[in-house]
């Protein structure tokens, strides 16, 4: 991939990702709105499919207010990195296949690294300091609760989340995204052959994403606001919009790692380099991106938040030991497989 195209690429995923993430909100009011025998919103354009863009405009012409005790460094770096590192994520993600026309060739992917799952997992560690920056440098009591209760929900259960993905590197041999999914398309998915991890990483990507009912840090209820609370104009726009661009991120991750990323069931693409058929696995991925999200807005509307105590025993004394087992169980079944001659 030359320069120019890697250019182009970077700049369509972006868009795409922004574009997404920014109907995300969209639909999860109108989600909230069906559960609740509602309309959602319906006032800007038809069926209010404009909302999104008059709510960025509102955010952009809202003031922006800074506390005067604030740290100001660290207070605009905060939503910088949350918003940084959700975007920066998605560039080892297989979006589809190769692509031929002629002598130009193209990999749906920007960035293939042997340690793809590593780049993500290191992605995601970074963002904490985005939103510890952020309650912490606003001097505000409950910005740092929120903050805190962050930062310790993060870093809980991404233990959690690495051995689930532990595991799976243990069942597939490789770190990298491309590699997990060229060992999909023979329609055999991970899901298969790891659904106790894909279970656990469900559960933890709900808490990375700060999504109820893993939502303690931004809790309207005890915190005002959490750790965004003396944000406003597009420095709240970034913290809000970044929850979303995780989700998106975090669907496209399960589906690229459990359900086989762009691989269409039934269809056999290996070694298909045509453009109908690269576009039809593209589109197969975002379908089950589709699926996740809704899936992510439904338990919200659904269940109700946990307490902070039973957020962390899940944490620590279910989800952790759950793991644990399942590398134990999946580093024995390897081990035993050619000795069963499988």
């Amino acid at each position: 991939m030359t320069l120019l195209t890697l250019v182009i690429f970077l700049s369509v995923l972006l868009l795409i990702t922004l574009g997404v993430a920014a109907y995300e909100t969209y639909g999860e009011r109108k989600v909230a709105a069906f559960m609740q025998d509602r309309l959602g919103p319906d006032r800007a354009g038809p069926f209010g499919i404009l909302q999104p863009l008059a709510d960025g405009g509102k955010m952009f012409m809202k003031e922006d207010f800074i506390p005067a005790t604030a740290n100001r460094w660290l207070y605009f770096l905060g939503p910088a990195i949350a918003m940084s590192t959700a975007l920066l994520t998605g560039v080892v993600i297989p979006w589809g296949g190769t692509v031929t026309i002629g002598d130009f060739t193209m990999n749906l992917q920007a960035a293939d690294p042997e340690i793809g799952i590593l780049y993500v997992f290191a992605m995601v560690s970074i963002g904490v300091y985005g939103i510890m920056l952020g309650g912490w440098a606003s001097n505000n009591k409950f910005a740092l609760y929120g903050a805190i209760r962050a930062s310790s929900q993060m870093i809980s259960y991404e233990l959690a989340m690495g051995m689930a993905i532990v595991a799976l590197v243990i069942h597939t041999g490789t770190l990298s995204m491309g590699d997990i999914v060229a060992g999909q398309l023979d329609g055999y998915w991970n899901i298969l052959r790891q659904p106790l991890g894909f279970l656990l990483f469900i559960v933890c990507a709900f808490a990375e994403c700060n999504r109820a009912p893993f939502d303690l840090p931004e809790c309207e209820t005890e915190l005002v606001g959490g750790y965004h609370t003396e944000f406003s104009s597009m420095k709240l726009g970034f913290y809000l919009f970044a929850e979303y661009v995780n989700m998106f991120i975090s669907s496209a991750v399960m589906s690229t790692l459990y359900f086989g990323g762009y691989d269409i069931p039934f269809v056999d693409q290996a070694g298909d380099t045509s453009l109908l058929i690269t576009a039809l696995g593209t589109l197969m991925l975002f379908a089950k991106i589709g699926f996740f999200i809704f899936f992510f807005m439904w338990i919200r509307w659904t269940l109700p938040r946990f307490r902070y105590d039973q957020l962390m025993n899940l944490g620590w004394k279910t989800l952790i030991p759950l793991a644990i087992l399942n590398v134990l169980l999946t580093g024995g079944w390897m081990h035993l497989k050619p000795y069963l001659g499988l």
